[in-house]
């Protein structure tokens, strides 16, 4: 028997209330309506085409710059990759910041004690009269009255039984006294000098050179020191063995290498130039000590002049390198430095003529090498233990270009 629909309570509801739960939202069905519309556009298609091809240049062009050859950390390796397309500006900025957060501290003393240890022993002598042994004179300390052994010289290695190479240890300036910059004697007469390019800088060519020094390439080797800007930063050139990258310029500050092993510094063409016997020229901005005096320019254009990095702070890690007046070359490095102190110090080394080289702590190193367990097999040591880069850096392919020292 039929019975008839209660008032207020019809069969219809329960169909209109599911009815209600099954239909889709419009405005969500018109989402996907309009989504699909723009993706069939033939312009959508290509962009999304364009950012497909740039994810797969940005993902294989980053890739490259971590697996290059080298032993550059990471950091460095995405800073370098930044500059290099275009985004230095990023860069800098977020070196900037890092910069700002943790700035070199003022006051203190250092954590290290003021002579360089591990020094070599005297080589074995080779029955060839010893020369009288050029032991420069004490540094004096830019920080005031020197610490216990602030200034004195080591010996870290000796060739035919003369001492060969010295080094010591400064505090850079009378406010950053918590830190500790490396300085080191070359005996010319003992030693040798010989530019090797780096993989990535000056980059391949015909240099007759490897980018590393390889075992059989390690008899008598006394040190090791890094080069400077990267050649299209250094607004000049590099020279090997008849091979040029960039362009000797005029008056730039130039790292001279001879057939006869000795090296010089000066400016190009106005004190040392091209000649036949001239194997390797490394160039790097201007002198910063010229006929033994420091330039005013030291104190200007410190962004554009004397390092892009770090937002061309003043105190960071520096290295520069000069000759003396009675023909020994110095190199000096170390942190919290500015190029007016980095300059004092090649002064205060002795130098008539000096260039800055390479900055900032990824870049920097300086090693000599221990005789052990042999010459022809020797074990590198930091100069400074604080340096970022390993003490064996130069025994595996290097981006960058370097000097190599041994003895006579």
């Amino acid at each position: 028997m039929h019975t008839p629909p209660t008032p207020g309570n019809t069969t219809d509801e329960p169909d209109i209330a599911r009815s209600d739960i099954a239909t889709p939202a419009p405005a969500a069905g018109k989402r996907r309506g309009r989504l699909r519309r723009l993706i069939a556009r033939r312009s959508t298609r290509v962009v999304l085409a364009l950012l497909a091809v740039f994810a797969g240049w940005l993902s294989w062009s980053v890739g490259s710059a971590l697996a290059a050859p080298g032993d550059d950390s990471v950091a460095a390796r995405l800073a370098e990759w930044g500059r290099d397309h275009e985004l230095g500006p990023v860069v800098t900025e977020l070196e900037s910041l890092q910069y700002q957060a943790h700035p070199p501290a003022v006051g203190g003393r250092p954590d290290i004690a003021l002579v360089p240890t591990g020094a070599a022993a005297p080589g074995a002598s080779t029955g060839k009269a010893a020369l009288p042994a050029v032991v420069p004179p004490r540094l004096t300390s830019p920080a005031g009255p020197p610490l216990p052994g602030e200034g004195t010289w080591q010996v870290l290695g000796s060739v035919h039984g003369t001492p060969a190479l010295y080094g010591a240890y400064v505090r850079p300036d009378a406010d950053h006294t918590s830190y500790v910059a490396g300085v080191v004697s070359m005996d010319q007469r003992l030693l040798r000098f010989a530019l090797h390019p780096g993989e990535l800088d000056p980059g391949p060519g015909n240099w007759g050179v490897p980018p590393s020094i390889p075992p059989n390439q390690r008899d008598g080797l006394m040190a090791t020191f890094n080069g400077g800007f990267k050649v299209d930063e250094a607004r000049g050139g590099f020279y090997l063995n008849g091979v040029t990258r960039g362009t000797l310029t005029d008056e730039d500050a130039s790292l001279v290498f001879y057939r006869d092993g000795r090296v010089a510094v000066g400016a190009w063409n106005h004190g040392v130039g091209m000649t036949p016997q001239v194997v390797g020229v490394r160039q790097n901005l201007n002198l910063i000590v010229d006929g033994g005096k420091v330039p005013d320019g030291v104190d200007t254009n410190v962004e554009s002049g004397w390092g892009l990095t770090i937002a061309g702070k003043y105190f960071v890690w520096r290295s520069g390198a000069g000759v003396t007046r009675d023909g020994r070359a110095v190199y000096v490095y170390g942190p919290a430095l500015s190029v007016r102190t980095l300059a004092d110090l090649l002064q205060r080394a002795g130098c008539v003529e000096a260039m800055q080289l390479d900055i900032n702590p990824a870049w920097m190193s300086y090693m000599y090498y221990k005789p052990v367990p042999d010459a022809a097999h020797p074990t590198p040591v930091k100069l400074l233990p604080t340096q970022e880069r390993p003490a064996d850096r130069y025994f595996e392919s290097t981006s960058r270009d370097f000097t190599a020292v041994y003895a006579r």
